[in-house]
């Protein structure tokens, strides 16, 4: 039996809740959780802000825990290991997509929390190449929100060959925002934090920001302007799209990580002129989780955490609904 918590309908508190797993699949892994992040993301489910959550719903992403069992097809693992699962708790392997290295597109990808049960638990199971061995080096206790958020924000520096020469801008200084800024400096780009608040001007120093502008002046946004490479969008709120590509250079992308809601109006022309771009991505594939995963070791990043008891998880989660999070919460279990 396995000791979960879950909201038995949309927006309702989270109550201990135990379910039989059934027989380990041939393909998957059983890890003991030792820690958990919370990440919006998990709010959204909870609160079915994106119309797809199912009840009852175990929460929870962003584990760290030991391989206490292993299916009998399960490749790569050992028992003992010290292993991280994000969003993703499997996919079909052998879609063009998976076998092209980018298991998290496939069309059949299992969301971790969504038709499946999550990490805030004692046991989470997931398919073996989705439990991505951490480094010994990285803090096992504070690791949780890099198998999300990190590597969220760890992509884009990959995806779109960022180089260190680049200037790199990033957008809401919160639980993904403090952790680009992180990486984007080891990366060795020169970074612009932009927040509504500017209180925070500090700490986004602190965090590998050389600049701190206000996401919401104009005055503060044309001090910006024709000078990014890349300009990282954290932020789940509407914002003024229109200045912020301004701040581009020729051929400079904007690209969202944040989950914006709500339609994002664009001036056409201002793609076409100076041949801007707008994206957006999800996660990340094992590989790149284990390759964020091994750059955060090896440049000492980690998220800044607050920590809570598992039976305290509903009070964890009014404090992030609240905005008072600072900057990611984990759970231990």
């Amino acid at each position: 039996m396995i000791r979960a918590w879950a909201a038995k309908g949309r927006k309702q508190k989270l109550e201990p809740f135990n379910y039989e797993p059934g027989e380990l699949g041939p393909e998957e892994v059983e890890i003991a959780v030792e820690h958990c992040g919370i990440c919006h993301s998990d709010l959204s489910v909870i609160n079915d802000d994106w119309g797809i959550s199912t009840y009852p719903l175990i929460p929870g992403h962003e584990a760290v825990g030991r391989v206490v069992a292993l299916g009998a097809a399960a490749k790569g693992l050992r028992l003992g290991q010290k292993v991280g699962v994000g969003w993703s708790a499997g996919s079909c392997l052998h879609c063009r997509q998976c076998l092209a290295g980018d298991q998290h597109l496939c069309a059949e990808n299992v969301a971790t929390i969504l038709g499946h049960n999550g990490a805030f638990a004692d046991r989470l199971r997931a398919q073996w190449p989705w439990a991505i061995p951490l480094p010994e080096n990285l803090d096992m206790r504070e690791a949780g929100p890099l198998l999300c958020g990190g590597v969220t924000v760890f992509s884009p520096l990959k995806i779109f060959d960022v180089k260190p020469t680049h200037r790199v801008g990033v957008v809401g200084i919160g639980g993904l925002g403090h952790l680009a800024l992180k990486f984007a400096r080891a990366w060795g780009c020169e970074v612009v934090a932009f927040t509504s608040n500017l209180a925070k001007a500090e700490e986004a120093k602190s965090f590998g920001a050389h600049e701190v502008l206000g996401s919401r002046s104009a005055e503060e946004l044309a001090r910006a302007s024709d000078s990014l490479d890349l300009l990282l969008v954290t932020a789940n709120v509407p914002l003024d799209w229109s200045a912020l590509i301004a701040t581009l250079r020729p051929k400079g992308r904007l690209h969202l990580v944040g989950a914006v809601l709500e339609p994002i109006a664009i001036n056409a022309m201002h793609l076409i002129d100076a041949q801007h771009s707008l994206s957006g991505s999800p996660t990340g594939s094992p590989v790149t989780i284990a390759e964020m995963l091994e750059f955060a070791a090896r440049h000492g990043i980690l998220p800044q955490t607050e920590h809570f008891p598992l039976d305290e998880v509903n009070e964890a989660l009014a404090r992030l609904a609240a905005g008072k999070a600072r900057y990611r919460i984990v759970l231990d279990m």
